[in-house]
């Protein structure tokens, strides 16, 4: 990280936010909340973590509305209308300048005469591009990758090493794909047969639109006809598994370990938390949000936040959750009451 000082009005200003507290007060770094120190910079974006604001030795921390009545005179506050995005632009100034790659082709890669390479593009060690390939003008390759025959990856894009693009998948531009990452693997699709399962051709391919994101080891299967289809500005983390024929929407984001079946699609701004499973051929409409390890096996329309296996509203999970306890609150006072009822019976038996 770079050694800047700033000061928290000259910070305030940047993110448009409300100092309260030594406007002079500066710092030099940025920190988790956890562990930043006197002279750096951190942030609480939720009342849930209001304990951690005044257990940290932070020297100016950017916070929510919800936190504003907390005193805590040992660090300047910054009141920020969107914490999250208030701390991302600070921290890109903070941030080191990323490696930069050599433009020009690695002796030890092995790029065919009939791919189509532009300007500025950087292949690196042991990189492969097949015949009819083309890269886009100042895109990465990184060592090791593979581009298969037809691939298309867009300008301006970066490929980190050891990353699998199979024939005439498509990537657009500004994308970033991490280590490990399959693009255009066969779906899973079998019948069975009489000699047992039958292999269903997969003839389709994978269509990265731009300004997409995908983690490391995620793996995007081709379309059994047609195409998967990633939308734009679309974020994936690692060790997610997208299947055969899947769309995806703009400005979705799909969490580790998610899991997508064949053919179903996701609207805009969907949020998959981590390990939710989606089941085949259903809709999940735009804005819809699934809570991590919940399976989802019918369409959901826009809008709706839904959790647990079989995925439920929020409402249906809770009454369904709270049910047990509300059955043995009610078994108690039965109990309670039918003892009473004994009692008054056994007492009118004396009289």
């Amino acid at each position: 990280m770079k050694n800047i000082s700033m000061t928290a009005a000259q910070i305030a200003e940047i993110v448009k936010g409300e100092i309260i507290g030594d406007a002079a007060r500066s710092v030099t770094g940025v920190a988790g909340i956890k562990e930043a120190s006197a002279d750096q910079l951190s942030f609480v974006g939720s009342r849930k973590y209001a304990d951690l604001l005044g257990d940290s030795k932070a020297g100016i921390v950017l916070i929510c509305a919800d936190l504003v009545k907390i005193e805590k005179p040992e660090s300047t506050l910054i009141v920020c209308k969107n914490v999250d995005a208030a701390f991302a632009t600070v921290v890109a100034m903070y941030a080191d300048v990323p490696p930069v790659f050599e433009i020009g082709i690695h002796p030890s890669a092995v790029v065919s005469p009939e791919a189509k390479i532009g300007a500025n593009v950087s292949i690196n060690a042991n990189a492969v591009i097949e015949a009819g390939a083309e890269i886009g003008d100042n895109t990465v390759i990184g060592a090791g990758c593979y581009i298969g025959h037809d691939a298309k990856v867009g300008a301006d894009s970066i490929i980190y090493p050891n990353v699998t693009i199979m024939f005439r998948c498509i990537v657009g531009r500004k994308a970033i794909i991490h280590p490990g990452v399959v693009i255009g693997g066969d779906g899973f699709g079998f019948v069975p047969g009489p000699q047992g399962l039958i292999k269903v051709p997969q003839t389709g391919i994978v269509q990265i639109d731009d300004d997409v994101e995908i983690g490391a080891n995620t793996t995007i299967d081709r379309a059994r006809f047609g195409r998967t289809w990633i939308k734009s500005n679309v974020k994936i983390d690692n060790q997610v598994m997208i299947a055969h024929n899947v769309v995806i929407g703009e400005s979705s984001i799909i969490v580790a370990q998610a899991g997508i079946a064949g053919s179903a699609e996701l609207g805009r701004g969907v949020i998959l938390a981590a390990k939710a499973g989606v089941n085949g051929h259903i809709t999940l409409g735009d804005g819809v949000q699934v809570a991590g390890t919940s399976g989802v096996l019918r369409s959901v329309p826009a809008g709706q936040t839904v959790v647990g296996a079989p995925a439920e509203s929020q409402r249906e999970f809770m009454a369904r959750v709270a049910l047990p306890g509300r059955f043995e609150k009610l078994s108690k006072k039965f109990a309670a009451l039918q003892q009473e009822v004994e009692e008054l019976k056994a007492k009118l038996a004396e009289e």
